[in-house]
């Protein structure tokens, strides 16, 4: 049974580092006949939660607060069958855009039910040197909140490169990425057949 899987690429920089580790998670996902979309952040904007609350009056599965990419980001994780949230590593931390993302998209699932309860995704990190798991931390805290299953791998979701593509050279970390899409297949099959 063919899922669809989204990917969101918090960098500011479309095609680089966190863009090829999601794909390289994505090769296992698709080899199992599954359909994957990467979406980047990059070139949009995307603002933090305003904390309206019209989301919880609305349940309309939507940000009121702000008009803007985050929406259509939003609508295709509502979508999905799992989630893959990649960035890379800013100042110890994840992105401005990719917080700015887990803040609405986590107070619009907690309004609307727990919509995103029991979707399974994993959570992955480009990295040149340190802050990667505190990076991992804040995207796997989404998960964890929204009673989501958190899926790994076999090592911690970390790709290490500073230059646009230095991940290709990292080869565990890639591995860890191809384990993440294979862990995921499994998780997504096990659905599949009601197990």
């Amino acid at each position: 049974m063919m899922m669809k899987i989204v990917g969101v690429n918090g960098s500011a920089r479309a095609g680089g580092n966190t863009a090829l580790l999601i794909q390289t998670a994505f090769e296992p996902l698709v080899a199992a006949g599954h359909d994957c979309q990467l979406i980047e952040l990059a070139g949009h904007r995307v603002e933090g939660c305003t904390a309206c609350g019209v989301c919880r009056k609305e349940r309309d599965r939507r940000c009121h607060g702000r008009d803007d990419y985050g929406n259509e980001v939003i609508e295709a994780i509502d979508d999905a069958d799992a989630i893959i949230l990649g960035s890379p590593v800013y100042f110890a931390d994840v992105t401005a855009e990719m917080k700015a993302l887990i803040d609405r998209v986590g107070y619009v699932s907690r309004g609307n039910g727990n919509m995103l309860a029991r979707k399974p995704g994993g959570c992955l990190v480009a990295v040149r040197r340190g802050g990667a798991i505190h990076a991992l931390d804040t995207m796997n805290h989404l998960f964890l909140i929204g009673e989501m299953i958190l899926v790994g791998s076999g090592y911690w979701n970390i790709g290490i490169g500073a230059a646009s593509g230095a991940v290709s050279e990292d080869t565990e970390g890639l591995e860890t990425m191809q384990r993440l899409g294979e862990n995921l297949a499994w998780v997504l099959e096990r659905f599949a057949g009601g197990q």
